[in-house]
Order: C-alpha cells, then structure tokens, then sequence
C-alpha cells in the first residue's frame, strides 16, 4: 500500500498543472504581438485586441484538449502547439524582413528562399530567444503532460467554455464592425479607412487581419477561406457574380489611342526585370543605364507594391499578365492553369513574334519552367544548363552576374534566334541581398571593381552600388550584342524592377540613400523605355506596375479586346496611382499610409485633401484590389 502510494505521489510530481495548457498557447500569440503589433511610440489600445483574441482561443485549444481522453489530448495538445509555434516563427521571421505577413499557402515557397536564409541572423536577439522559449514551453508541457481521471465535471466546464469562447470569436469582430459607424465620418478618419469589416471580411490582406483577430483566428480564417470554401457549392454562384463584377470594373475604362500608339510597333522586345534594383543605386555607377534612361522614357514616380506572399514573382507576374498576384493568398502555382491570353508574350506571339524567358535559377524556382509557357513564353531557358562543365564557385559567379548570357555560343544563339521579331525576358540577379563584401556575387564583384570596398564607409551601401554596376555592366554587354547583331536600331529595351531594397539592413541608411523614411515610399523604383528613334521623355505622372502592360501593348500598336485593371500613362484621361494591397495609395499630389491613417503631402502639395476625397480614393483602392484578385480566382481571361 505504501510503495503505491509513494509511486502515485512520484508520478503527479512529475506533472504539470493543466492551466499552462491553455498559458502556453498564448504565450505562441504573445511572441507574435511582440514582433506583429507592438509599436511602443505609437500605442493604441486597438493593439492589445490581439492579445484578447489570442486569450480566447487560448480556451477555446485548452477546452478541447481537456475534452479528450488523457492520452488523445496529449498527442493533439503536441500537434497543434508545435504547429502554432511554427506558423508564428514563419509569420515573425518573414515581418522582420519584409514587413508584411504571408498567407498560409505561401509556406510552400519557403524552400524557394532558403538561399537567402542568412538574412534571418540579422534577426533581433529577442525573436531567436523567443523560438528558444516557446520550444522549450511545448517540449516541457508535453514532457510532464497534466493528468487527469475521468470526473466528467471537469470535461462538462471544459468543453461549456470552449463553446462559449468559440461564439465568442465569432461575434467579437462584429462589436469592431460596429465602432466603424461611429468613426467612419469622424474629423480625424478619412472615409473607410479605418473599416475593420472589409479587412476582415474581405482579407486583402494578412497583417491587417492579424491585427483585427490575432493569430490563431487569421490562420483559421485563411484555411476555411482559401482551402475549404473553394470546395463548397456556393464558390461557384460566388465565381459567377465576380465575374460580373470584373465587366463592370472594366467597362469603365476609356479606350481608344493617342499620340504614342503604335511608335514602336514590330520591333524586336528585351524585358529586363532588374531584380532589387532600386531607384537610389542609378547615378555615377552606372553610366549605361544613366545613357539608357536620359535617350529614352523614363518613368519618374513608378511604383512596385507588394500583392502575395512573393516579391519578385509578383512583378514579374505582373509585368506579364497585366494583373497583380491575389492579395488573398493561395499558391501562385494554383494559377497556372489560369488563361494568359491577355498577356505580353502572348499578344505579341499571335502577332507574329517568337518568345523566351531567361534567368539564371532552376525552372522550379517559382515555378517559372511551367508559368513561362502558361504566359505565352515558348521556353524558359535555364543558364544552369550551360554550365556542367564549371565549379560551383564559377557556376554562380557567372550565374548571379548574368555574364553568361552574351558569352556562351548555345545561349548567344536562343537570344539572337532568325526568323521573325523576338520578345526576350531577362531576369537579373546581379543586384539582389546580401550586401556584404563576403557575400559570393560581391566577392566575384570585388575582384572586377576593387575599388568598391570601403568606398562609402558602409559595406551595405559599398556592395549595393557594386551590384549596380554589374546590372550596368550587363545593359553594356546588352548594346554591344545587339549593334554586333545589327540589332540595335530595331530593338526596345524595357527596364523595370522587382521591388525596392528591402534585404538593406541600416534602414537609416537606406532612408537617407532612398531621401525617406517612409516605407510606402520607398516602393518607388526605376522603369524605363529605350529605343534608338524614341523622343526622350521624363513622364512625371504616378504609375503602378499593372500599368505597364497597358503602357507598351499601346506603344508596340497592339489592338486586343482586353481590358485591364492598369491603364496606359500615356492616356491622358487617366491620372495615375499606386493601390497598395493594405488599402495605403499615392496618386501623386498625396500619400495614404493605411497603417498609421496619415496622409503625407507630396510634389509641394500645400493643403491636405477633403476627406470625401480620400474617402473616395479608399473605395477605389478596394475595389481595385477586390477586381483583382478576382480575374485570377475566375479565370477571366478564359
């Protein structure tokens, strides 16, 4: 009798209280508020409702675990704390670099970045030490699991408070639904801006639903919304009226030409994608591009903003098909089934031109060896391909610097093909993170340009303008083909890029390079048009990347039935703006940050706008971003 009772009295030291249960998985939402909402120079109390959401669930997981047999509960209490911890680590990690969340679906292009993984030791000290503990809380809680008999007064509490936290959840956001009314016409709110239920309800986009709910309810919103809803019967009523709501969006836009229609048409295409190639590193680096840029159009406030959970394939999908990527989530590689008859190289190709996409990555990447085809590349070439021969080291050293391209005899001859006009898309790698001297493409460059290291006094800004000047060099090696191909006074070089410098760790350093300290901002980067005959031309009116598409299939004389969300900046019935997949928008006179609501003056814009106006605008940006994510979740181009 005394060896048992000594033996239970061991066992239930060796256990933990259940209360932790429920502790540990708000601690997972604590971490996240940390690193997702907290602003402590401009707190809210708005900021702590997802620690109260975190709360609830916190009961709503505790009460279900309590709910199940000792054993079922341990296992599910395992599973489902280690996959909210991971879910947190990858939402954390990623805000820290690109200051924007990720919807579940996009977990699958983690891999896809895992070259860049070094950019996570320039993480906070805190958010390493805040893994190390939530690891160790799970581990700890599952190792000592509290016990419990079969008393079912215990599960009968249990499960009545998880019930009442779920409904809970469900009717929470209603009460901020409802504080709308009361500020959505207040002095200090312009229009809709503050409207919890279209972030909500529409989900436009990840961190601003977070901060409505929290974590653990944005997950559970993403997963029925993008996974499980698609399967019901009511998508497809839903998909029907969408498509109604795209004609009527679209049918709004003027058509017709003007004085730029067709002043290119039937000459050869290159499209550069100048990844991470932001409008600050163009100057006395690089003086091809400065030749380019002077002798062509050149867009002065041309805008890159980020849709989806990728940046480069977000503009690069963009450039091509017109359309920004769903800021809704959802796998990318979900549309390439899609329809892209709409897009570059399709209209040019059933205009008589042959197309091809270039880069240095392995077609996977992004899955470009199954999206080139689906918008209308004939093949994507791989440089890989030409370079069994090398060592690693030189494989991407040639690889990163584009230098390939115009040296190796097979791939010369796929870019300079006979037979009929050529639209050719480069990707370049040359200008992309990290910005160290030990970094493989600046150590490469640094062999080149010695005189790179220790120029600035700040190795970032040494690297980022050595970078720069291997995409110029590569724009050298470019004119030099082509006047060699007799090529060049028949050929239009388009310029664009990715996204701004986000892997630049000093941001103020990158605020003084970029002239601002404001991130919707620095989201200007460089686009332009050359061709020999062109009229230079500094076009000052604000452009989005949607409209480019647009822009060039008007220059290039293309007439199609499509219609696009973009517009063409030559069209002088369109005054230009950015739509920012958070609701924030620049039409060039202003700036409308929807994360602080503050409206920023720009080009010497002395007065601030009536907030009707900006109210109007809000709409518009919904509304733009509603119609685009639904041309891709219906096909519409089909």
């Amino acid at each position: 009798m005394g060896g048992k009772y000594l033996q239970k009295t061991k066992s239930r030291k060796k256990t933990l209280p259940f209360l932790l249960v429920p502790y540990s998985f708000f601690m997972v939402e604590l971490f996240c508020f940390f690193f997702l909402s907290l602003d402590p120079e401009n707190f809210q109390r708005e900021q702590l409702q997802t620690l109260a959401f975190g709360g609830i669930w916190s009961v709503i997981l505790g009460g279900f675990v309590r709910c199940l047999p000792w054993a079922a509960g341990r296992i599910v209490y395992g599973i489902s704390y280690f996959l909210a911890a991971l879910y947190a680590a990858f939402q954390t990690g990623y805000f820290e670099l690109f200051s924007q969340m990720m919807w579940i679906s996009d977990f699958r292009y983690a891999s896809e970045g895992a070259d860049y993984a070094s950019a996570l030791l320039g993480h906070p000290v805190g958010w390493w030490l805040g893994l190390v503990l939530m690891a160790a809380l799970g581990i700890a809680t599952v190792r000592w699991f509290p016990r419990w008999n079969g008393n079912p007064a215990p599960k009968m509490l249990a499960g009545f408070l998880a019930c009442l936290a779920a409904v809970t959840a469900v009717q929470l956001p209603r009460m901020f639904f409802e504080r709308d009314d009361t500020v959505r016409y207040a002095e200090t709110d312009y229009g809709r801006s503050k409207s919890v239920e279209a972030a909500y309800t529409n989900m436009f986009n990840t961190h601003r639903l977070y901060q409505i709910c929290g974590m653990y309810q944005t997950a559970v919103k993403d997963i029925y919304k993008n996974t499980i809803y698609p399967l019901t019967p009511s998508y497809l009523n839903a998909r029907q009226q969408g498509n109604d709501q795209i004609e009527a969006y679209l049918n709004q836009k003027p058509a017709g030409t003007n004085a730029m229609t067709g002043v290119l048409e039937g000459k050869n295409v290159v499209l550069v994608l100048m990844e991470s190639m932001d409008d600050w590193m163009i100057g006395s680096h690089t003086p091809v591009l400065n030749k380019l840029m002077g002798e062509g159009i050149t867009f002065e406030n041309f805008y890159t903003p980020a849709y989806g959970g990728i940046r480069t394939f977000n503009t690069e999908f963009c450039v091509n098909t017109g359309s920004y990527l769903s800021s809704e989530g959802g796998y990318a590689f979900d549309y390439v089934t899609n329809h892209y008859n709409q897009s570059l190289a399709a209209l040019l190709t059933d205009a008589g031109y042959s197309a091809k996409t270039f880069h240095y990555n392995d077609p996977s990447f992004y899955s470009r060896g199954e999206f080139s085809p689906a918008m209308g590349y004939s093949e994507y070439v791989c440089y890989a391909d030409y370079l069994q021969d090398r060592t690693e080291e030189e494989r991407k050293q040639l690889l990163y610097d584009d230098k390939l391209l115009f040296d190796n005899p097979d791939l010369y001859e796929a870019f300079f093909r006979e037979g009929k006009p050529t639209v050719n898309f480069v990707i370049t790698r040359s200008a992309h993170l990290s910005y160290k001297y030990n970094e493989v493409l600046s150590y490469w460059g640094l062999k080149q340009y010695p005189e790179y290291k220790g120029m600035t006094g700040n190795e970032e800004t040494d690297c980022a303008y050595l970078k720069a000047r291997l995409v110029d060099d590569f724009f050298g090696r470019l004119l030099r083909a082509l006047e060699s191909e007799g090529q060049l006074e028949n050929t239009v070089i388009i310029g664009v890029t990715d996204h701004y410098t986000y892997g630049y760790k000093n941001l103020e350093a990158l605020a003084e390079l970029s002239g601002t300290d404001r991130k919707l901002l620095m989201e200007k980067t460089p686009c332009f048009i050359w061709s020999s005959d062109l009229e230079p031309a500094r076009v000052e009116k604000t452009a989005n990347t949607a409209d480019l598409l647009p822009t060039l299939l008007n220059l290039f004389g293309v007439e199609t039935d499509y219609k696009y969300i973009g517009s063409d900046v030559f069209d002088s019935s369109y005054s230009g703006f950015v739509p920012f997949s958070d609701g924030s928008w620049i039409d060039g006179r202003y700036a409308f940050d929807a994360s602080t609501k503050e409206v920023l003056l720009l080009n010497g814009s002395m007065d601030p706008p009536a907030e009707e106006y900006v109210a109007a605008m809000n709409d518009k940006v919904r509304e733009f971003i509603a119609v685009n994510n639904l041309i891709l979740n219906t096909d519409y181009y089909s």
